[in-house]
């Protein structure tokens, strides 16, 4: 035989061992495939537990958020309460008949500033006056018969009511009809 015969017969030799070796089905005892499964089933956990971490961390995102607009929600509803006693001064103020021109005029630029000032904020007075009688935003003090206006509609405002968005600040004080 000549070399070459050889190194051909040497080749397909261990292309036929190969092939055996492939073609076996793979042993149960191998002690490669058992740690491949085990770190298969280890990076299987980590990534549920990054999942469950990455989805505790957006739930706290959200609850932080909300928590820091309540913050702000309270804060601005405390101040606002502080000012409506100021509010409600300057009404009586700007109602009153006053000889001196200006400083009716002056009174009742300071009044218009604040109410600005109170809807920048998002706070809206509650209307009232003729309106039908809401509990949720009117605190009844009286009570009136009159035949000329509709039952439970409201017929004067001793104090105005204050809202936000979210929660009645202050309710108004009315007189009510029937």
């Amino acid at each position: 035989m000549s070399k070459k015969n050889e190194a051909e017969q040497k080749a397909e030799e261990e292309i036929l061992e190969t092939a055996e070796v492939q073609t076996d089905p793979p042993a149960e005892d191998d002690p490669l495939l058992a740690e491949l499964e085990a770190l298969k089933e280890e990076l299987a956990a980590k990534e549920e537990k990054y999942l469950r971490l990455a989805a505790e961390y957006d739930n706290f995102r959200k609850r932080t958020a909300k928590e820091k607009e309540a913050i702000w929600s309270d804060a601005k509803g405390a101040t606002v309460l502080a000012l409506l006693p100021v509010y409600d001064n300057l009404e009586r103020a700007v109602n009153q008949a006053c000889a001196d021109e200006a400083y009716a005029k002056g009174v009742e630029m300071t009044m218009n500033e604040l109410r600005k000032i109170l809807e920048q904020q998002g706070v809206t007075e509650i209307p009232a006056l003729g309106q039908p009688f809401d509990p949720n935003l009117h605190n009844a003090v009286m009570h009136v018969d009159d035949d000329s206006v509709g039952e439970n509609t409201i017929v004067e405002v001793f104090q105005a009511g204050f809202q936000t968005e979210e929660k009645v600040l202050r309710f108004s004080m009315v007189k009510v009809a029937n």
